[in-house]
């Protein structure tokens, strides 16, 4: 096995193994080189190798978002770092643990006009859990670093006894950095000097300390009396779950809820929670109430006295705009980390897991009598009827084409949405129980949905479907220069020639300047880039042709697939706001 010789390239591989980071995302360049040979060197890392910095990240995002666990990615120094921003964003707020390594010139080459510099250092400051900024080894081109780096080394302290304190340094930032990544479930970022030469390599590994790995520790639950006295006796309790791993919560909890008539539970696409009693589509129930001449007094009557929120972000805007104007008087979170005040009332974060806040507040569980349930679950069915209803008469379109997609997605996929109108449309269709669903909800960007699905495909055996607009698609096009596409990854672009989300936002107007700044039409072939990625590709333009692909399209085969759906530009909108006018 080789080692580069530099100790901190040795030490930021040692802390991986030591922590249990393996997989490793490289793109590639010089002043990397290092730790470049410190991982690939190493049987124990896996190495995937990505040019484009941005796409990087987002793979990676996608393997912890499956794993759970940390996934790095290394860059070289310059602006390949500022590419990894979007998705160290992303992973800031969906609490994901990316492990961001960026290789640096030594800071008496910052700001002097030496080419691929920047101030690496901190950087990402206001969007990551820990910034390390490691020293530079002075027992590595010592003479270099005396001429250039003043001040660097001393002439009175042995030069041996000056690298012990660089290491010992090194150490603690490392471990910090990477037990945040662990513990907070958060992305961090340590920056590495390095001097040249960079390419050295020897077969005896430094001498490395290694230190006992710490357990998380869970913040215990007070007595929950209190609690549990306005939870049984509230006669009117909403629990709205937003982005949530699948299998995270236990079914018998799940059934308590669902069972309980003073509870009404709703659920997004990305909550991954299913029961029958559960309402799985928000704006279907929320839409015909805004519409309604009784506005105010169904919207009083969906009024909770508790609102119970769990998971990660909502996509729906029309939840949040009633329950800003309609307050619980009680909004209780339950989070292990952190609870945001979405609604303006949040008045208690549980610090703990949902499972362990479940245990406790259902040790005695009492059900109540209330017609809160029985009275929205025929409202629920009122609008299932109607929007199946629907769906018979439109014509071709993004509606129609997600309810006939959804319909025969295979059991057990896992199934990743593009942001913007995909996840919203998501939200409007019934999705099998089976199949497991991601999207990038953190900060709902259109970047890196495409590597995300890719990079989380990796760590899925079952196959893998994406579900993406035109724009979503090509702006992360870059995602399929790769060699770790599955055969049995699958592609679905809705391609409405633009943004068409915009469409539906208030304030579009049929101009040019409309036409171009916000729908942003286009003429890329999408067949053309399947060309280039080596994608089998297919086209369907009408009802028919795509119940027809679909049929083959989720068949083996030796690449993966891409399916465009073209739909009308002009139309989306008007079929999309006449749902919710026909069930209300």
């Amino acid at each position: 096995m080789k080692f580069s010789t530099i100790p901190s390239a040795q030490t930021v591989a040692h802390y991986c193994k030591l922590y249990g980071i393996q997989d490793i995302v490289i793109s590639p360049g010089s002043r990397n080189a290092p730790l470049t040979i410190s991982f690939t060197e190493n049987n124990y890392f896996n190495c995937y190798s990505i040019v484009d910095e941005r796409c990087a990240a987002f793979f990676a995002l996608g393997m912890a978002q499956q794993k759970q666990k940390p996934v790095a990615v290394l860059c070289t120094s310059g602006s390949a770092l500022l590419n990894y921003y979007p998705a160290i964003a992303e992973a800031f707020y969906s609490d994901i643990p990316l492990v961001v390594l960026s290789a640096d010139r030594p800071s008496y080459k910052i700001d002097i006009g030496d080419g691929q510099t920047i101030r690496q250092d901190h950087v990402f400051d206001r969007h990551i859990g820990y910034s390390a900024n490691l020293k530079l080894d002075v027992i590595h081109a010592t003479e270099t670093i005396r001429n250039q780096g003043k001040g660097l080394i001393s002439d009175t302290i042995p030069i041996e006894k000056q690298q012990v304190a660089v290491e010992l340094f090194n150490a603690q930032e490392l471990e910090k950095a990477i037990k945040t990544a662990i513990f907070s479930s958060a992305p961090v970022h340590i920056n590495i000097p390095f001097e040249e030469p960079l390419y050295g390599t020897t077969l005896t590994p430094n001498k490395q300390q290694n230190n006992e790995l710490l357990k998380p520790v869970e913040e215990s639950l007070n007595t929950l009396d209190d609690y549990v006295s306005l939870w049984n006796s509230a006669q009117r309790k909403l629990v709205l779950v937003g982005v949530n791993n699948p299998n995270s919560v236990e079914q018998k909890y799940l059934e308590l809820l669902a069972n309980d008539d003073s509870v009404v539970v709703l659920t997004e696409t990305t909550s991954n929670l299913h029961h029958p009693n559960f309402f799985p589509s928000i704006d279907s129930l929320i839409a015909p109430i805004e519409k309604s001449s009784h506005k105010e007094e169904l919207f009083t009557q969906l009024q909770p006295d508790i609102l119970f929120t769990f998971g990660g972000l909502i996509v729906s805007k029309k939840i949040k705009s009633f329950l800003r104007k309609y307050k619980p008087k009680h909004h209780w979170h339950v989070n292990n980390k952190k609870a945001y005040d979405t609604f303006f009332c949040l008045t208690k974060h549980f610090k703990v897991s949902e499972n362990t806040f479940f245990a406790s507040l259902f040790k005695n569980h009492v059900s109540v009598k209330s017609d809160y349930y029985p009275f929205w679950s025929k409202v629920k069915l009122g609008y299932e009827q109607r929007r199946e209803e629907y769906v018979k008469n439109i014509p071709f379109s993004d509606m129609l084409a997600f309810s006939i997609t959804a319909k025969v997605i295979p059991e057990n996929y896992q199934l990743h949405l593009a942001n913007s109108s995909t996840v919203r449309y998501a939200q409007l269709v019934d999705i099998d129980k089976s199949i497991t669903v991601f999207c990038n909800r953190g900060t709902s960007g259109i970047d890196g949905s495409t590597s995300t699905a890719i990079g989380a495909s990796i760590y899925c055996e079952e196959p893998t479907l994406l579900i993406t607009g035109d724009l979503s698609f090509l702006y992360d096009s870059n995602a399929l220069w790769n060699r770790y596409l599955k055969s049995d990854f699958r592609i679905i672009v809705i391609n409405n020639d633009g943004g068409g989300i915009f469409r539906i936002l208030p304030g579009q107007e049929d101009t040019e300047n409309f036409e171009t700044f916000f729908e942003t039409r286009h003429t890329i072939n999408i067949e053309d880039v399947c060309k280039t990625y080596q994608l089998e590709y297919e086209l369907a333009t009408n009802e028919i042709e795509l119940e027809n692909n679909l049929r083959k399209f989720f068949l083996k085969s030796e690449k993966p697939k891409l399916l465009e759906i073209k739909t009308p530009r002009l139309i989306n909108n008007k079929i999309l706001l006449s749902y919710f006018d026909f069930i209300s």
